[in-house]
């Protein structure tokens, strides 16, 4: 039984820290001398206002059931979108549809927007849509477990249902210990890199803003051309360098950095396969180019896509829409992978790639042996047909959805290559598609209803379909 003054407790307190991280707008308001303080301060107001108001009402003493943990993070993503979308409506920058949108393309590090001129935007929005995607990368739950005691055994269920992948690894005994190892992980990338572009010439806003955007795989640009406003192969390489390294899993990272030792690397399986796709796309991608000039930046060009989409950060280095149909099949191919579990990319995630080839390749055997008996094995651990199962059925929910949403998208007027990738891309976190959502336009013209579905497909993406889908089924609340 899901008892509601448990989940609207928790939820209260996550809502809180939404206000508490919007308040830095109002100081980045101050710096930049905007007329929207007022409008920031009100919104950070109502938001801890509102989230005080239901911890403190519904104060308890009781420990998180099962089926509340699933309804703490479906409901607190959908919380934190709404509230967070208070900025862009009290300053009047966009409607209650864009705002939604942009908020949840935002938390969910999607990196779809609907501002066709982001640069006119006030410094104070584009920070908050940044930080969105920092809060988001890593997950809002995982942070809320970091810091908040008390939540009893079910902080693990938790922390399993906002962390992407079918499996997930505990750096420590204690659930509380990991998440925040890796949001120090988290952390330390993001200093790093906003460093780093420092010195390679962006100014302080820009370098933290896509320091964010870069780390969280997210993709939302200070700059309407995106990444491509910086001419420079450093940047370029450096940021593509980033988005590889966090669209692998942080755990990995955190073993890596904990035993000194890059050989961790090598013994994944999947950040194996992970490395080999990448390498094989970029090799692909660069005869489809068609803007770029000698060999150096062809194969920037090309790296710079291929990581960006696969990882689905959405950065743009130039308008990949404009290439041939075979890079551009090679970007769609990508789109559908997706990066490594416990990274903040989205997608299907490598790991179920790799799952499912190892059972076809079983099975092709079991057919030649039918009295063999062959386990299935991931690294050093066997595979249970239970988590096969789950896998084979996610990658089915996942291409339905995105059916679903092709067929809701060309109801509403788009064209097919526009409603697919727009769907797929939305689903996936992605960002930029092609066709009228390509990586040099934007979501603005779709109607009201299509930015709500499209939301809704950015959280069953970023929630990896399960936590949320739950919360729709009747079974769940009686």
């Amino acid at each position: 039984m899901v008892r509601p003054e448990v989940v609207l407790n928790y939820i209260g307190k996550i809502i809180i820290f939404v206000g508490i991280a919007m308040l830095t707008l109002v100081i980045c308001a101050l710096i930049y001398g905007e007329n929207t303080i007022v409008q920031l301060l009100l919104s950070a107001v109502i938001t801890i206002v509102l989230g005080t108001s239901l911890s403190w009402f519904y104060r308890h003493n009781q420990t998180m059931n099962y089926r509340e943990t699933f309804a703490v993070v479906g409901l607190g993503w959908i919380a934190a979108s709404l509230v967070g979308s208070l900025p862009f409506i009290l300053t009047g920058y966009a409607s209650v549809a864009d705002a939604v949108f942009e908020t949840v393309s935002g938390f969910t590090t999607t990196g779809a927007t609907i501002f066709s001129d982001v640069e006119a935007l006030p410094h104070s929005l584009l920070f908050w849509r940044s930080l969105t995607h920092w809060l988001g990368g890593m997950g809002i739950i995982v942070l809320f477990v970091s810091i908040i005691g008390g939540i009893g055994v079910r902080a693990n269920q938790l922390f399993r249902a906002e962390v992407t992948g079918p499996v997930s690894d505990k750096l420590s005994p204690r659930i509380k210990e990991t998440a925040r190892f890796l949001w120090i992980t988290y952390v330390v990338f993001t200093v790093v890199l906003t460093i780093l572009l420092l010195f390679l010439g962006m100014d302080l806003f820009d370098a933290l803003c896509h320091a964010f955007g870069t780390v969280s795989t997210g993709g939302f640009s200070t700059k309407n051309q995106s990444i491509a406003y910086w001419d420079s192969a450093l940047i370029q390489w450096t940021i593509t360098l980033f988005m590889f390294l966090c669209g692998a899993s942080f755990s990995l990272h955190y073993q890596v950095f904990a035993r000194k030792s890059l050989k961790q690397y090598l013994l994944d399986g999947e950040f194996r396969l992970y490395s080999l796709i990448i390498l094989a796309a970029t090799f692909t991608g660069v005869f489809g180019i068609t803007q770029a000039n000698g060999v150096e930046e062809h194969l920037r060009a090309s790296a710079f896509q291929v990581v960006s989409i696969i990882t689905t950060t959405g950065f743009a280095s130039m308008d990949f829409d404009q290439w041939t149909p075979l890079s551009k099949t090679v970007l769609l191919i990508l789109m559908l992978i997706g990066g490594c579990a416990g990274s903040t990319a989205g997608g299907i995630k490598v790991i179920r790639h790799l799952i499912a080839l190892q059972r076809v390749k079983i099975e092709i055997k079991h057919i030649l042996h039918p009295r063999a008996t062959i386990s299935q094995k991931f690294g050093d651990r066997f595979i249970d047909d239970s988590l096969v199962i789950n896998v084979l059925q996610f990658i089915f929910f996942y291409g339905m959805l995105a059916m679903l949403g092709t067929l809701a998208m060309t109801a509403l007027g788009l064209d097919l290559v526009s409603g697919f990738t727009a769907s797929a891309s939305c689903l996936g976190n992605i960002g930029p598609g092609f066709g009228n959502v390509g990586p040099m336009v934007n979501y603005g013209f779709i109607p009201d209803i299509g930015k709500y579905l499209l939301s809704l497909l950015m959280l069953l993406g970023r929630l990896e379909i399960y936590t949320l889908i739950l919360l729709f089924y009747p079974d769940y609340w009686r």
